[in-house]
């Protein structure tokens, strides 16, 4: 039962690494048992750049949820992201051998079949996911089992990642002592985590703001549609207020968390802020409203690259669930507001916590852990995913062909009605009865009685003196 498994997200972001160990419980909600976090110093725009550094915080989040939930780790579902993640759209076909029923095994043959594609030298495929489907002359067919037709073709939204970066991730996560459950990309795991299955139906944008990246997915008729990630963040926020106000990078961090908005006409002209100076040097006046011009240059930017991104790939005019901002950086003040006025499209703040349970770590309900709560539920999907295609090859093994099956008893002749009226009915034809089984060693006894009577007819020939 799925209450009886646990699965362990990480997330290797670029301003923390973050592990989750969950369960389902008897409602199928995800528990959280323990959580561990460590700064993340060897990563950058999503991409491993020294692997020590990042092994070593690898062990120290993975030994904070150990202790938490007193469960010991080996095996975690990672999430990948970056600006080497790339998206593209590819059509496949197979010609059946002839025209009967459509099954799972040729829709798999199909998707197989993707992942032989020859991609851009240095890249590989981490996602095949289905678009629709064409079997002979029927097109936009969603799920082709069960039609009937001799060639069936589909179109995939592939998604192909660095193998350097690929290779980088898996020698932390081996390093660390851990093994790779399934490699997820980022966006996709926020997404399970974030989104209803009405917005995804509807049409919906999700936002990922994270320390480095900023992820995005956009969702139509259940599907996804399209991915990217754009490699700017929270990060370059902080970056810009070190040396707009000129403070210290530990301070303009603090700067844009506690007193940071999005909208510089919401802030205002009056309120200073004094932080500590260096050594022997008197303390510095930051003014909010200076504070609030820098962070809105620069979040404009990002969602006007994000904006300009879904106006590319035709999908500006289908989101009629607008957009979810989840991800660290969409807890600025006065985001949501921005992301309206920029793009036009209703917007909300996306929490994890449709899929969460009770548990006694609130802290996971942030929108900051939303990637990492998706991988622990993506585990969980892969594991539903692997018990139904064993389930389905187990059924199919039951099956004996006729020429093998054993043949089934003759069943037993029903018992005659008892008759309760007066008359007496006309003798009923007596059902014929089955051959009863010979017993052991009755053949020896028909060949003794034949003997004996052959005897008996020799001797009375003999005493016959007429003859």
């Amino acid at each position: 039962m799925q209450q009886d498994k646990i699965v362990v997200g990480l997330d290797i972001g670029t301003t923390k690494i973050c592990a989750l160990v969950g369960r389902k419980n008897e409602f199928g909600k995800l528990e959280i048992l323990g959580m561990g976090k460590a700064v993340s110093e060897g990563v950058s725009r999503g991409i491993v750049l020294n692997i020590d550094k990042t092994v070593d915080a690898i062990k120290r989040a993975i030994r904070q949820a150990e202790e938490q939930s007193g469960i010991s780790i080996g095996l975690v579902n990672v999430g990948i992201a970056g600006q080497h993640i790339k998206s593209l759209q590819h059509n496949g076909s197979i010609t059946r051998n002839s025209a009967d029923t459509i099954g799972p095994d040729d829709v798999n043959r199909l998707t197989q079949d993707m992942y032989r594609l020859v991609t851009q030298p240095g890249s590989q495929i981490i996602h095949v996911m289905p678009q629709d489907y064409k079997v002979d002359y029927e097109e936009g067919i969603a799920d082709p089992v069960g039609y009937e037709g001799v060639r069936l073709e589909g179109n995939f939204h592939i998604i192909t990642a660095q193998s350097t970066a690929i290779n980088n991730i898996n020698k932390c996560v081996t390093k660390a002592g851990l093994e790779i459950a399934d490699l997820i990309l980022e966006p996709l795991a926020s997404s399970m985590s974030i989104l209803s299955e009405e917005e995804k139906e509807a049409g919906v944008a999700l936002i990922d703001i994270g320390g480095g990246t900023t992820d995005l997915a956009v969702f139509k008729d259940g599907i996804i549609r399209h991915a990217a990630v754009l490699p700017f963040g929270g990060n370059i926020i902080t970056q810009d207020i070190k040396a707009g106000c000129n403070v210290a990078p530990g301070q303009a961090e603090q700067l844009k968390v506690k007193f940071g908005k999005a909208i510089a006409e919401e802030a205002s002209d009056y309120e200073i802020v004094s932080i500590p100076g260096l050594p022997n040097r008197p303390p510095k006046e930051v003014s909010l409203k200076n504070l609030a011009y820098i962070i809105e240059a620069r979040m404009s930017e990002i969602m006007e690259l994000v904006y300009a991104e879904i106006y590319r790939m035709g999908l500006h005019d289908k989101l009629s669930a607008g957009i979810v901002l989840t991800g660290g950086g969409s807890q600025l003040q006065n985001l949501e507001q921005l992301t309206e006025y920029i793009t036009g499209l209703d917007t909300r703040i996306g929490y994890p916590n449709q899929h969460l349970g009770k548990s006694r770590i609130e802290a996971v309900k942030s929108p900051m852990y939303a990637t990492t709560v998706g991988l622990v539920l993506s585990g969980y999907h892969s594991l539903d995913e692997r018990n139904n295609a064993r389930s389905a090859y187990e059924q199919e093994e039951q099956v004996i062909p006729a020429y093998y099956a054993p043949q089934a008893a003759a069943p037993a002749p029903a018992a005659a009605p008892v008759e309760t009226r007066a008359s007496v009915p006309a003798a009923p034809v007596p059902a014929p009865q089955p051959v009863k089984p010979k017993e052991p060693g009755a053949a020896s006894r028909f060949f003794k009685d034949i003997i004996t009577r052959t005897k008996g007819l020799l001797i009375d020939d003999y005493d016959d003196k007429s003859y």
